[in-house]
């Protein structure tokens, strides 16, 4: 009796609520707002009932972000039943966007939170992927905090997939038991997203290991960084073995950054916020860095309108902005989210970052791209951005330009300053063409 009179009450509570995946997305009716976790913390099982359901469901709205793996919502024959409108296009959301079976959302990674905060948007259900609760009957959002707290404190409904691979990670990222609907224990690993693809070639990591080479160039000690998604950013952090005192305040965590802490080359010591954390909204790796991330101190998430503030980003010293882009025109024009007029990907927080490092002491915002496309086929310093293709990142807002054959620094520079730079780091076959062009175009000798 002394026992049961000490359990605490949210247990009871949590064990009411407890029942299946088929069950629980019961609560899921047409026409509803259904918002899911995103990044690698997609809550699977959730999603598989859900989706057993799609007879019996007309116009249900879809929302996230970038998602890692399968969705089998977004196969053809499905946009009568679901309807998927991202806020970033992934490889898996691609085909359906630019097919017309799904919608794309242009925006800031900052803003996505306060678009269902604001009520731009109505959630009807989320579903969330969470660990399963600790002592004082708290669920961590684990591995994917900043695109989901907000959005899921907004829902009517919350459906957890509580499953003990997911770990419990620190900061501002955790939901009370009281808080949630349903409950649906289910164990699965968590998806994976190395940095790097398996088929990427060998003189493809060369010229990526140059670029970040250049940019380690350009990072000081003491400089806080943020890394974007991608083989470049990765790239960047192999020759940082010397630098002294690094901070990381950035939307992601990935493998990359491991090691760095564990040699105590980022150890935040310098930071003017959040001294001595690494700040995140969510992980984007292996299991490596969720293993890395569980109860660990060190490393804080906090929701992604808060990391990804450019105001906030402003106020780290030294701030370094690492991201990469589609394509760049010879006065800086950065395009990122499209190929022409074919959706591609986002906005990310490319400009959440770009304007945050170019307001803070001593930040360096930096576009890093390869020179060309994979087969070496066409420039990626283009005369002119392709027709239809988004400007993601004006060219008052570019400070510098990296590619395997050097930097251009465009930051308070003429046209003529700006596109003789560009094209002495774009690849030498093309340079005679890009010149050709800046006399024709601009009349202009470069």
């Amino acid at each position: 009796m002394e026992n049961i009179l000490r359990t605490p009450g949210w247990i009871k509570d949590y064990n009411s609520k407890l029942t299946s995946a088929d069950e629980a997305v019961q609560v899921i009716k047409s026409g509803d707002g259904v918002y899911i976790q995103p990044g690698c913390a997609v809550p699977f099982e959730l999603i598989r009932a859900m989706v057993r359901r799609k007879d019996e469901l007309r116009d249900v709205k879809i929302y996230h972000i970038l998602a890692v793996g399968k969705l089998p919502y977004m196969e053809p024959g499905m946009e009568e039943h679901f309807r998927h409108v991202a806020f970033f296009i992934g490889h898996n959301t691609r085909k359906a966007v630019n097919e017309g079976r799904a919608d794309f959302v242009p925006c800031f990674l900052h803003e996505v939170p306060l678009y269902f905060k604001n009520k731009v948007y109505d959630i009807d259900v989320a579903l969330i992927h969470v660990s399963p609760p600790d002592e004082h009957g708290f669920c961590s959002y684990g591995v994917d905090v900043g695109c989901i707290k907000t959005p899921a404190e907004m829902a009517k409904v919350i459906i957890a997939q509580v499953n003990p691979q997911m770990p419990r990670t620190l900061g501002n990222s955790f939901i009370h038991v009281s808080k949630i609907n349903y409950f649906v224990e289910h164990e699965e690993n968590l998806t994976e997203l190395p940095q790097v693809d398996e088929d990427t070639s060998e003189e493809m990591l060369k010229i990526y290991d140059s670029i970040g080479e250049y940019i380690a160039e350009l990072i000081e000690d003491g400089s806080t960084l943020q890394m974007g998604i991608g083989a470049i950013p990765d790239s960047v952090l192999k020759f940082m073995q010397n630098k002294k005192d690094l901070g990381v305040h950035t939307e992601m965590f990935s493998d990359g950054l491991i090691d760095l802490i564990d040699k105590g080359i980022v150890n935040g010591e310098r930071k003017t916020i959040h001294r001595g954390k690494v700040i995140a909204g969510f992980i984007l790796g292996t299991k490596k860095a969720f293993d890395y991330a569980h109860n660990n101190p060190l490393l804080e998430f906090h929701p992604q309108e808060y990391v990804n503030d450019p105001f906030v980003v402003a106020q780290n010293y030294k701030m370094v902005a690492i991201n990469s882009a589609i394509e760049v025109d010879i006065t800086g024009q950065v395009c990122s989210d499209s190929i022409g007029t074919r959706l591609y990907s986002g906005f990310g927080g490319q400009v959440d970052f770009i304007r945050g490092a170019a307001r803070s002491n001593g930040g360096k915002p930096i576009i890093a791209i390869p020179s060309t496309t994979k087969d070496q086929s066409i420039s990626r310093i283009s005369t002119m951005l392709k027709q239809g293709a988004g400007v993601v990142t004006s060219r008052a807002d570019v400070h510098y330009v990296v590619t395997e054959y050097g930097v251009a620094s465009l930051n308070g520079k003429s046209i003529r300053e700006r596109i003789k730079q560009l094209i002495n780091i774009a690849h030498p076959k093309f340079r005679d063409e890009l010149r050709f062009f800046a006399k024709k175009t601009y009349n202009l000798e470069v």
